[in-house]
């Protein structure tokens, strides 16, 4: 605790001689329109609930495949888990997993959202990294704290809600980028966005591949997105979207515990079909979702002579209906009303490699489960005067299985002037048990009950220097109980979180060839979670002359735990990354780009070397 707050008092000096990365226009508007902290659109100044808002010109100016890496160096408190150059993977020794303020995706307490509906394993609870391609969004938003009141289990530690891309004025856009690098890396994308009246079409695909930088783990991925909308009139839409995802992954397990002929084949969807109304007076939607996966994963051997006999394989399904309405009730005051179902479906078996028969699994209900969740909220947020806003709210859920909780929140907004605004949280998150500790593996519990978190908050967002100089400090605590852990080899609600810390961003626009940007966040835990770090800081400069912008960051991560436990283990390593694009003509910009340019030897995933220095080159067309 004592180094924690040495640390939180050095904050204030450190944000001013260390700039960061590139932080274009659409990361800096004031009035972004966010859709993830409210349901209903509206300015991100106005909501007592903060959210962080990456466009689409910041997530891809880097030319990264995945959004992960670009929410990692832009969001404070954020740290996502990787073990090679390119790809996740999922199982053992997988990376993608996502911590905010020390809550974490692998464990179902971070939230994946695509256009506001879920995409987690309907089995283990967790997200999928891999199908978190930068080809889908639009822009992303981030909740950093618990959104269960408004998006139910697994938001307890916050969301990410990547809103996909469209068109919005006629005509046709193509687009075509392809790169490759180090390693046998290769990245190719491409992208048709189509817009005529009332009708807007977005068709984009992706291939992705590289042989890492340690023998047996190539990984090789596929996706696509298809999203169609049509303006009935002004007030009403109707719009559909899919995204699909496949990709082979292969590892060698840990460097201390190798393993051979390991391979995942993993595919994973989502589809949705939303009627959306836009008045003066409110706005609303009604939304069929799915989201499903078929897996077959070989955990190999550890003995090069004794291949593995058996596929594990495992098949999920959320399917889900949803509406809200928020409705502008009396002068300065909104109230949103909403409903949501999940029906969850999951099967996990192993089969014969030599014959393809199903064999024994270790399952309860010979294999299948089906859960259901059904719940009703209700937030309404007022204007009292032009400097006050309150705003509370409370969901009622009800899970087949773990029961029905109840999920308050309450926030207050202070507006002294134009230049800031004070904003203050209570707000409780939830996490039901998964079916993996329900019923899969000896381990499996059915009376387990869901996790909770409380969490208060204080932050103030503020501007300068004519609104080109954005800046923002939170205080956080959040305590917890009931998590699941596994005691005397069964689940059981025992265990506690508690954690603490601080976050500070800043960014600044000099003038339009210079960009500064800066975020530091630091965490106390009282019981230590892998993935998540003590101090997380990133810092860089972006510039634009003529044909040429380039960009360099540089991130530092102290007290970042690989295990815990009896071997508690910390990693502290800083990396540099560098981008350089030139526009050689109208239509046609190469880029090159560096990543870990001091070639730090680091882990995040323990036993997982990452790569030293790396780099990737190549070309983006837009017609």
């Amino acid at each position: 605790m004592r180094r924690l707050l040495r640390i939180m008092t050095t904050l204030p000096l450190l944000a001013l001689p260390v700039v960061g990365w590139s932080a274009e226009a659409d990361s800096l508007s004031l009035d972004e329109v966010v859709v993830t902290g409210t349901r209903a659109k509206a300015d991100a100044r106005f909501l007592p609930t903060q959210v962080d808002v990456i466009g689409r010109a910041t997530l891809t100016e880097n030319h990264q495949a995945s959004i992960l890496p670009t929410l990692m160096q832009q969001i404070p408190s954020m740290m996502v888990t990787s073990r090679s150059m390119l790809g996740y993977g999922v199982s053992t020794g997988a990376a993608g997993n996502i911590s905010v303020r020390g809550l974490a995706g692998s464990a179902g307490q971070m939230l994946v959202l695509v256009d506001g509906h879920p995409q987690y394993s309907g089995i283990y609870g967790h997200p999928f990294a891999d199908s978190y391609q930068t080809l889908l969004a639009d822009h992303v938003e981030v909740v950093r704290g618990p959104s269960s009141l408004l998006y139910g289990s697994n938001a307890m530690g916050g969301v990410v809600n990547i809103i996909t891309r469209k068109l919005r004025q006629d005509g046709n856009q193509l687009s075509f980028e392809a790169g490759a690098g180090s390693y046998g890396t290769v990245q190719v994308e491409a992208a048709d966005q189509l817009r005529a009246g009332r009708f807007s079409m977005t068709v984009a695909g992706q291939y992705a591949r590289s042989d890492n930088h340690r023998p047996h783990m190539g990984f090789q991925q596929y996706g696509g997105l298809v999203k169609t909308q049509y303006d009935i009139n002004d007030e009403w839409d109707l719009y559909a979207n899919l995204n699909l995802t496949h990709f082979i992954s292969r590892y060698p397990g840990s460097t201390d515990s190798p393993v051979y002929g390991a391979a995942q084949w993993i595919t994973r969807g989502a589809a949705t079909v939303a009627l959306e109304n836009h008045y003066d007076w409110g706005q609303g939607e009604l939304s069929l979702f799915t989201d499903f996966g078929r897996h077959k994963i070989d955990d190999g051997s550890s003995n090069a002579d004794q291949p593995s006999q058996r596929h594990f394989r495992s098949r999920d399904n959320i399917m889900g209906v949803s509406w809200w309405q928020s409705v502008r009730w009396i002068r300065g005051g909104q109230v949103t009303l909403g409903v949501d179902y999940q029906h969850l479906y999951g099967r996990a078996f192993y089969t014969s490699k030599a014959t393809g028969e199903t064999l024994d699994t270790p399952n309860k209900q010979s294999g299948h489960s089906h859960r259901n969740d059904v719940a009703g909220y209700v937030d309404v947020r007022q204007d009292l005067g032009s400097m006050l806003t309150l705003d509370a709210g409370v969901r009622v859920d009800h899970h087949s299985v773990a029961g029905t909780e109840w999920i308050p929140q309450s926030g207050v907004l202070f507006r002294p002037s134009r230049a800031g605004e004070l904003r203050g949280t209570i707000s409780k998150g939830f996490r039901n048990p998964t079916m993996r500790e329900l019923y899969l593996y000896p381990t499996s519990t059915e009376d387990l009950k869901a996790e909770r978190v409380w969490n208060y908050e204080l932050s103030w967002t503020g501007r300068l220097a004519d609104n080109r100089l954005t800046y923002g400090a939170t205080l956080f605590y959040i305590k917890g109980d009931n998590m699941i852990q596994v005691i005397n080899r069964k689940n059981v609600n025992t265990g506690e979180v508690e954690n603490s810390g601080a976050e500070l961003s800043l960014a600044w626009r000099l003038n339009d060839h210079w960009r500064l940007n800066t975020n530091h966040s630091v965490l106390h835990m009282v019981h230590h979670v892998v993935g998540a770090p003590e101090y997380k800081g990133f810092g860089g400069v972006d510039f634009l002359q003529g044909r040429w912008s380039a960009n360099a960051g540089l991130m530092v991560v102290s007290g970042l735990f690989t295990s815990v436990g009896n071997k508690d283990h910390k990693e502290n390593f800083t990396l540099l990354n560098a981008t350089v694009n030139y526009q050689a003509t109208r239509n046609l910009k190469l880029w090159v780009r560096g990543d870990n340019l001091l070639a730090q030897r680091y882990e995040i995933n323990a036993g997982y070397p990452m790569p030293r220095a790396t780099f990737m080159g190549g070309v983006n067309i837009q017609l």
